[in-house]
């Protein structure tokens, strides 16, 4: 844990009590200061009781006695408007931060300058943010070093083990956060040693009031950050990467572009060049590594996470390796690049291999709770695709998957949304009603076993919401793997044999 000590003798306002808010709760505890809690949520006010962390109404009190408000990143900062506490903090004059800001001001203390001796990587963007956290966070463990995960994805940045400095290379502690748009909105003391922006896309407006001011956002970060890593695949990131190009002095080292829209939209970058990721200058691209059959990585979508995943190690790995053997330090890169990138797990949920029946493929994509998710993963197969679609449909539907219908062997449909998909899929590609997931996986399973391709794939990828049928996403991929486990003949991932 990271004891927060820079309101030490002060008090300070904590809302919002889920894991991340006790986190800050406890940090803030452990570093002197006097905390009042609360939640708009009997539950969460229970599980502070039942931590032992002070609960207060902050209804009651009197606000002026506060120092700060630490507000959970899913509270109403501004759209659709101010949460009630953030209103009675402007209105006494109290600052309202989260706890990625509370980790910032400790490492500021901590952590001379840029933060090399102790690097802080955060990664932002609208899609691939948590596969890219976990492959940087996977390369850098390969490499050996130690690294701290947290923030948006898995373990609250609070509860991570705190910055340290260490001059030896080798022996430094790296800070690898995700960083979603409500975090950094809360962060306004966010400055990486490496700041990843992947891509974007409208996503949000109901929190943030415009595409403009949610874009705003991430670009602030990049703009804090020592070294700019920046996806210039989409046209708003080209925007943010020009803007930065002419505010950092041009063609800086300290901004290094990526993408799969080709060498020359990179140079000097890291691209992709047909399964190869690899640097580009001057128009000349040398492969750092190859992604041909690497299943935890398909898709251009993935390919665009390993090249922001590189620009943000290349510089400490490059160091290193140069440091250790000069002579031998690019082969010695590459096959370290290699190991990481061959043996990355993926995540739960997001482009998953469950395993196989025979030569049929069973991919878990549950997190797809939208079209442009499930886009990503059609573009990944160029046929034979046996898709299980549905749920609780978002705006729009699936209307805009259609230039990827003809890939679609059969569309097998669940949950709610299921009338209007098949009148979206009609005349396009052959359907299937099985209303659940269950029932979906066993016909998709039979018409797979029995196709002519070479290697057919059941793809659950539902471009829905999961909750008429499941609590989460989480569940809802849970369930499929269950339902792939019970399928005669099935070889699961990583099973002998």
């Amino acid at each position: 844990m990271i004891r927060v000590t820079t309101f030490a003798g002060q008090t300070v306002a904590v809302f919002g009590l889920g894991g991340s808010g006790l986190a800050t709760a406890r940090a803030l505890m452990a570093g002197g200061a006097t905390v009042v809690a609360w939640d708009d949520g009997e539950a969460g006010r229970r599980a502070a009781t039942e931590a032992g962390l002070p609960v207060g109404d902050l209804r009651e009190m009197d606000w002026s006695q506060f120092a700060a408000l630490v507000l959970a990143p899913g509270v109403p900062l501004t759209h659709p408007e101010p949460h009630w506490t953030v209103v009675k903090a402007k209105a006494a004059g109290v600052e309202v931060i989260g706890d990625v800001e509370l980790f910032c001001r400790e490492r500021a203390k901590a952590v001379p300058g840029i933060g090399l001796a102790c690097p802080l990587i955060a990664i932002t963007g609208t899609n691939g943010k948590s596969t890219t956290t976990a492959l940087i966070t996977h390369i850098l463990k390969t490499a050996g070093f130690d690294v701290q995960m947290g923030g948006n994805i898995g373990t609250p940045i609070l509860e991570l083990e705190p910055p340290v400095v260490r001059e030896t290379i080798g022996e430094r502690r790296f800070h690898v956060i995700e960083v979603s748009t409500f975090q950094i909105d809360l962060a306004p003391s966010l400055k990486p040693t490496f700041g990843v922006l992947l891509n974007l896309t409208p996503d949000h407006i109901d929190r943030h009031g415009t595409f403009a001011n949610y874009a705003a956002i991430k670009e602030r970060m990049i703009a804090a950050s020592h070294f700019a890593i920046i996806g210039v695949d989409d046209e708003t990131c080209r925007h943010i990467y020009g803007r930065e190009a002419i505010r950092r002095g041009g063609d800086a080292n300290d901004q290094i572009p990526t993408g799969i829209s080709g060498v020359k939209s990179v140079d000097p970058g890291i691209g992709v060049v047909g399964t190869q990721v690899g640097t580009s200058r001057n128009r000349e691209f040398r492969s750092l590594v190859g992604l041909a059959g690497v299943g935890a990585l398909r898709g251009a979508h993935n390919a665009q996470n390993v090249a922001a995943a590189l620009a943000a190690t290349m510089p400490m790995l490059s160091m290193r390796a140069f440091s250790e053997d000069a002579a031998n330090a690019n082969a010695n890169l590459e096959a370290l690049l290699l190991k990481a990138i061959t043996t990355f797990p993926g995540l739960p949920h997001r482009m998953e291999e469950i395993g196989r029946v025979g030569r049929v493929l069973f991919i878990n994509d549950s997190k797809a709770t939208n079209a442009d998710s499930t886009e990503k993963a059609l573009s990944a197969f160029d046929r034979d695709i046996y898709w299980i679609v549905g749920g609780k449909a978002k705006e729009g539907g699936i209307a805009a998957l259609a230039p990827y219908f003809p890939r679609v062997a059969r569309a097998y449909l669940i949950g709610e949304a299921k009338h209007d998909f098949a009148a979206t899929l009609k005349d396009k590609v052959e359907i299937s009603c099985c209303g659940t997931l269950e029932n979906a996986v066993a016909a998709a399973a039979k018409d797979a076993a029995v196709s002519s391709g070479a290697e057919p794939v059941v793809l659950l990828s539902p471009a829905c919401a999961s909750y008429d049928q499941f609590k989460n996403f989480e569940e809802r991929g849970n369930t499929f793997r269950n339902a792939v486990a019970a399928l005669d003949g099935v070889v699961l991932k990583g099973a002998a044999g």
